[in-house]
């Protein structure tokens, strides 16, 4: 398979932005960015019509394509891409070797040097996420450069790229052994179920790994924890193991309930003694106010944007407020974890968020511990935007 390749000039602001080895190649720095046909090359050259890099066009929210070589001579073909995803496992290595962690990430984008291309480990089954059209162009030949690279019991994959940059609906299966789901995958000893072949999740987020391994050892024994927007509870799988005495996991989506009770009995967790309540978490903040309901630990972490019937909530605007209710059903001294996995603010704006949220509710606090991505979410120094999940462990005075 042959891609178009041609030549094309580019601002030069994004020529020194790539030069610097920044990995985006931003919609702005293109004259015509219209005419960019997905998938193709591009040699990039700057005004004076020197060679830059070479990239391809896969549109998406973050721009127009990634820089893949800076070397002019390299060609994108199936050996390019084996070269990337062959350093991309070695780097996993102690991952590989871990019986007690089954499932990871073993491609992350920009930071393994192919920008829309993510690709995750579930024990044997390996499912590889498009993240736009250009990029999926190349499927072919990066299948090919997966299977040299490593054995495999078999692949699926979730194309993220329909016109509102969301999940296309589909069978999934690539090639290889379909999987008998629910397949059970181990993170740090506890079991998780998943499904490759229902939908765009797949019942756990691996980035949160470090975060529930913290909550299970070292602030869960004797706590009631409160965990919301739970999924599929996995924060709670991990503080009932740790000895809370009770867990409450809210979300407002029905399937919350078959799916987090799964999670529970794959764990051995007796569901009776937890609470799965669906519904509407700022709801629930009411409910739980008016009826004096106190928790040692409250797990905050939702999406970045959200919408129900009756709340639209957005984490750059209203997680104050999100912590502000939080705060109001913290026990003192107890623990509320922060999360959020929204890119464009950084630790030090979350921060100040915490900070407003404390001072208008008239409670001290300090942060005891802080989280980002785990090692196997390598990211590109030079694209910050990557690098986005950022956690907070504050103690409410």
């Amino acid at each position: 398979m042959t891609q178009n390749e041609f030549d094309i000039k580019v601002t030069e602001t994004l020529a020194q932005e790539l030069q610097k080895g920044v990995p985006i190649l931003m919609k702005d720095g293109f004259l015509e960015p219209e005419s960019l046909e997905e998938g193709s090359i591009l040699k990039i050259q700057n005004a004076a019509g020197q060679f830059i890099g070479k990239g391809y066009v896969g549109k998406q929210n973050k721009g127009l394509g990634w820089l893949l070589t800076k070397n002019e001579n390299e060609k994108i073909d199936q050996s390019f891409f084996q070269k990337k995803i062959a350093t991309a496992i070695k780097h996993r290595d102690d991952y590989y070797h871990n019986t007690d962690t089954t499932a990871f990430r073993v491609f992350n984008g920009e930071g393994d040097g192919i920008g829309g291309l993510i690709i995750d480990y579930f024990d044997g089954y390996y499912l590889v996420s498009w993240y736009s059209e250009g990029i999926y162009s190349f499927k072919e030949i990066i299948l090919e450069a997966l299977e040299a690279s490593t054995p495999y019991k078999g692949i699926y994959e979730k194309k993220r790229f329909d016109t509102k940059g969301q999940y296309v609906e589909d069978d999934d299966f690539v090639k290889g052994e379909r999987g008998e789901f629910p397949l059970l995958v181990k993170e740090n000893g506890q079991n998780f179920a998943i499904y490759l072949n229902d939908g765009a999740m797949v019942g756990v987020f691996l980035d949160q790994r470090d975060v529930r391994k913290t909550i299970r050892d070292n602030y869960s024994k004797g706590k009631t924890v409160l965990n919301t927007f739970s999924y599929t509870g996995a924060f709670s799988v991990f503080a009932a193991v740790g000895g809370a005495t009770k867990t409450t996991s809210v979300d407002l989506a029905k399937r919350s309930l078959t799916k987090t009770t799964e999670q529970f009995e794959v764990n051995g967790i007796d569901v009776a003694q937890q609470d799965i309540i669906v519904m509407d978490v700022f709801d629930y903040f009411k409910y739980a106010k008016r009826k004096e309901l106190s928790f040692d630990m409250v797990i905050l972490d939702p999406p970045s944007f959200a919408r129900s019937k009756k709340y639209t909530f957005s984490s750059a605007k209203d997680y104050t407020k999100l912590l502000i209710d939080a705060i109001n059903i913290t026990e003192k001294n107890g623990v509320i974890v922060a999360s959020t996995n929204n890119a464009t603010f950084g630790m030090k704006k979350f921060k100040t968020f915490v900070e407003k949220a404390f001072k208008e509710s008239n409670r001290k606090y300090t942060v005891e511990e802080e989280f980002s991505l785990p090692t196997d979410f390598r990211t590109s120094p030079l694209f910050k935007e990557g690098n986005y999940l950022k956690v907070l462990f504050i103690r409410a005075k």
